[in-house]
Order: structure tokens, then C-alpha cells, then sequence
């Protein structure tokens, strides 16, 4: 669904006036652009929020970074491209960063810039409910504050994952202020986060109408919670949060695994949130895309409009753990190989400089006008499916979740769900294990697995050949850009 993008680019540009090279480049929030907002007005809610929405597609949160971050650190995949493209993504891949990677300072601003964006929509939102006449337009600014809430909860999620410990910003602060704070704890983070989703629930619609396809709902920050609950190992928070999202019937698996990542298959009801691309079809001016499936495309490949730069390649180690299961369907999918042609007819050719690259970013030239969009410019981002919701649910019930429950499913049930759409036999008595493996299987190349592996204790056999060291790399350095800047930061334990 294009049309969410369509309106968020287009009022996004009224307010995308501020950005940040750093974390304490933020203008203050008081010196935002306020002049000629009329907060009288319903029509100029959902202005601030649609800027939020839009810092979702910043480069450091969500393209080159985040899939070396997330990914290529992973067992999952190889840095790809060529042995000498990017020292700093081969330092990720190899688990030999250190503080001064760029790389992981984009990360940190990246995910910063999405939270100011979301700070200025949350403290813009009271204005309109003290403004606005007809109840129904006040409720409408709180459910976007929910909204606004939502996404800087993800941020600040990932941040917590990234670098366990960071500065809690959520209100208007000068640049002495911001280089005054010091990191709050991971609980703290978890708690703060905990809040805000809690808050969004509590004031979100259920779902959208077809043209806001893509838009948060309560569903979306519910899952969320659930993932974050998930990394906090609170089961029974967990098994009652996937629960109801089971229960509401507004999800299901798609049928068809290839359809899940082609761009029919966006915002379907498999989804429960995505972060949105579109190139609007323009060939300059504003546009709505992000980068994320063109980095990872068929390096070398032609035509033009059917390749990339070849990065966060599948790694034999993923191709030999699909061969061990005895898996079809979904490496079908995944893995793209050179010198075969894809079902939609597109050849990627034996010249590619990589013999595999991530097909669950693939998008058929048909979709790729050159003259305006490149390879993967429409592809939308599948932060969290219903697949995952599943073997969440799952993997609380093994662990003893003893909740009441309502949607009628046993751990095997959800399981077995994942696995019969993907060609694979029922099992009975799932075991931990069997849950950790489907979630690689499913969700391989999607940017979960690297914190997957750290949160299951796993990371230290798994990625052993890349040297990993317990009580280390369970989180990336604080960049030395930003101690710099706020000398209160410390460093994490090992750099």
C-alpha cells in the first residue's frame, strides 16, 4: 500500500526542517518551525507525525548500518560486496569494531534522529487537544501522539539493543543540557520504553482504512512490547501480548512464503509493522525510499535497474543450516543465486561478484524504472510479521508462561503454523531449540538474528569463528564521536 506514503512524504516535507549530523547536533525543540501551524485546525495533526514516520527511513537506523549491525555480525550472512568494499562493514562482519566506527555512529544518531523527530510530535499533540473544538479531532491528536510514542519506543528499543546503555531524551533540552546527560540502565530503558508503548496502546485504533495501510495500530505496538518483553525474558507478558494479537483474527500467514516479500505482499495481513519505501515514481525532488534493498542487490548484475552495491550476502553457514533441515520453500526465497533465473523471469547473471545475495530484498525489474527508482527503492522494510508473533507466543509457553490465554493455541499449534507454510512436517514437544532454529529459518535475513543469538545465549558457540566474547560483544562500543561530545557517557565493557 503506496497511498501512506504518498501522504507522509508530502507533509513530511512541511516539517522536516530540522536534522542532525550528531547526537548533540539537535536543534532545540524549542527553536522547531511553529510559525504558521494553526492548532485550530484538524487537518494539521497528523503534520508532525508523518515527519516521525519519515526519520524511519534515516540511513544509519535503517539501511547500510542496520544490516551490518543486525545481520551481517550474525551467522546469517557475509559483509558481500568485494574483499576490499568498506573496511568498516568488514570490521563488523569479522566482530573487530572498535569505538570509532562510522558505522556504528550512524547507527547511534540515526536512531537519535528518529526520536527527536518523535519528541517534536509528542509535545506538539497537547497543543491541539488545548485548540481544538469537536472531541473526535482531540482524540485523534492523542491517538497520533500514541502513534508518535510508538516509534520512539522503537528507537529507543534498538538503541537498547545496540548499546545496552544510552541518554533518555524525551523533552525539549538545550545542546548544554544534552551534553550534560549521562546513560540511563538498560532497566531504566526498558521501563521508559515499557511506558510509551503501554501509553500508545491505550489510545490506538485497531487497524486503518485501506489508505492508511502502514500506519501504527494497537496491534503494531502491542508486538513490539511483546519483543521487547521477549529480550527481558518476562514470559508471562509476553505469551498475554502475542495472545491478544492471535486472538483478534486481523493476522494470518500468508499462503504463499515468496509472496510475503514482494511488493503485493506489503502491509498484508501478515504484517504488523513495516517501515514504508516508495519512490512516489518521481525521478528527483522529495522522495519517500529508503535504501535498504538496493545495498544488498545482485552486485554487477545488468541491466542497470536489476543490481546493487552486493552487501549482507547468505552465508554458507545459512545454506548449509537450510540443507540440514531439509528446507525448499524458504530458501527458495531467500537465497538469490547467480546464474539462475527468478520465477518473475529476471536473470541474475554468473558475472554478479557474489555467488548468493539476500533474496527477501529481490524486487523483479518490472518495478525498477531506472529513470526513476532503483533496485529494491520500493521494498519495504518487514520489521515484525506474524510468523515471529507465533513462535514469540511459542517460545513463552515452553518457558512456563502461565498466563490465562484466550486464543486457543498450544506451542506446538503456533510452531507447527510456521513450519506446514513452509513445507516442513508438524512437530510435537517443541523444545526451546526447535523454536530458535524455526525463528532463523523464518525470519533469516531480516535483521534479527545477531540479537537473537545474544538474548538466547547462543552467540558465543554460534559465533565462535568470529571470535565472539561473552561480556563484550553482546553490544557495539559507544562511538567515540559521541564521548566526545558529552564527556558523562562511559564506554562499554571491552573497548
Amino acid at each position: 500500500m503506496k497511498t501512506l506514503k504518498y501522504i507522509i512524504i508530502t507533509l513530511a516535507s512541511v516539517l522536516l526542517l530540522w536534522n542532525c549530523e550528531d547526537f548533540l547536533d539537535f536543534r532545540q525543540e524549542g527553536t522547531l518551525p511553529t510559525t504558521g501551524i494553526d492548532y485550530t485546525k484538524s487537518e494539521n495533526i497528523f503534520l508532525s507525525v508523518s515527519a516521525a514516520y519519515a526519520k524511519l527511513r534515516n540511513w544509519g537506523a535503517h539501511v547500510f548500518p542496520y544490516v551490518g549491525a543486525f545481520e551481517i555480525a550474525s551467522d546469517n550472512a557475509d559483509k558481500g560486496s568485494t574483499p576490499e568494499d568498506n573496511p568498516e562493514m568488514r570490521d563488523i562482519d569479522n566482530l573487530n569494531f572498535q569505538p570509532n566506527n562510522g558505522l556504528i555512529n550512524a547507527l547511534w544518531t540515526g536512531y537519535y534522529d528518529i526520536v527527536s523527530g518523535a519528541n517534536y510530535a509528542i509535545h506538539q499533540m497537547p497543543l491541539f487537544v488545548q485548540n481544538l473544538q469537536n472531541k473526535s479531532d482531540r482524540d485523534y491528536a492523542i491517538q497520533c501522539q500514541g502513534e508518535a510514542k510508538a516509534i520512539r519506543a522503537y528507537a529507543y528499543f534498538n538503541l537498547t539493543r545496540l548499546f545496552g546503555r544510552v541518554p533518555i531524551v524525551d523533552t525539549v533540552l538545550s545542546s548544554e543540557q544534552l551534553a550534560s546527560l549521562s546513560q540511563a540502565s538498560t532497566s531504566e530503558l526498558y521501563a521508559f520504553i515499557e511506558k510509551d508503548l503501554e501509553e500508545a496502546i491505550a489510545v490506538l485504533p485497531d487497524g486503518y482504512t485501506k489508505e492508511w495501510g502502514g500506519r501504527i495500530s494497537k496491534y503494531t505496538a502491542m508486538a513490539i512490547k511483546a519483543k521487547v518483553h521477549l529480550y527481558q525474558s518476562e514470559w508471562d507478558s509476553v505469551a498475554s501480548l502475542t495472545d491478544k494479537i492471535i486472538a483478534s483474527g486481523r493476522f494470518r500467514l500468508l499462503d504463499n512464503f515468496r509472496e510475503v516479500f514482494s511488493m503485493d505482499g506489503e502491509n498484508s495481513k501478515e504484517s504488523l509493522f513495516e517501515i514504508q519505501s516508495s519512490t512516489l515514481g518521481k525521478s528527483s525532488g522529495d522522495a519517500a525510499y529508503l535504501e535498504y534493498g538496493y545495498v544488498q542487490g545482485p552486485r554487477g548484475n545488468s541491466p542497470a535497474n536489476m543490481q546493487g552495491w552486493g552487501f549482507c550476502t547468505p552465508s554458507q553457514n545459512l545454506i548449509d543450516f537450510y540443507t540440514s533441515r531439509g528446507e525448499i520453500i524458504r530458501p527458495a526465497t531467500t537465497l538469490l543465486y547467480r546464474g539462475t533465473k527468478t520465477p518473475e523471469g529476471d536473470s541474475i547473471k554468473m558475472s554478479c561478484t557474489n555467488p548468493v545475495y539476500n533474496g527477501k530484498v529481490y524486487t523483479p525489474s518490472s518495478q525498477n524504472r531506472w529513470v526513476y527508482n532503483g533496485y529494491g527503492f520500493d521494498h519495504n522494510i518487514r520489521v515484525i510479521r506474524y510468523s515471529d508473533i507465533l513462535l514469540m507466543y511459542a517460545e513463552a509457553l515452553v518457558q512456563g508462561a502461565t498466563v490465562p490465554l484466550t486464543c486457543g493455541l498450544s506451542a506446538d499449534n503456533a510452531i507447527n503454523m510456521v513450519r506446514n507454510r513452509a513445507g516442513l512436517p508438524s512437530i510435537s514437544g517443541a523444545t526451546l531449540q526447535d523454536i530458535w532454529d524455526e525463528r532463523r529459518a523464518e525470519l533469516a535475513m531480516e535483521e534479527d538474528r545477531y540479537f537473537d543469538l545474544v538474548r538466547t545465549n547462543q552467540a558465543a558457540t554460534a559465533l565462535a569463528s568470529k571470535g565472539f566474547v561473552v561480556g563484550k560483544h553482546e553490544h557495539y562500543p559507544i562511538p567515540a564521536a559521541q564521548m566526545q561530545l558529552n564527556p558523562n557517557l562511559t564506554q562499554n565493557n571491552g573497548y
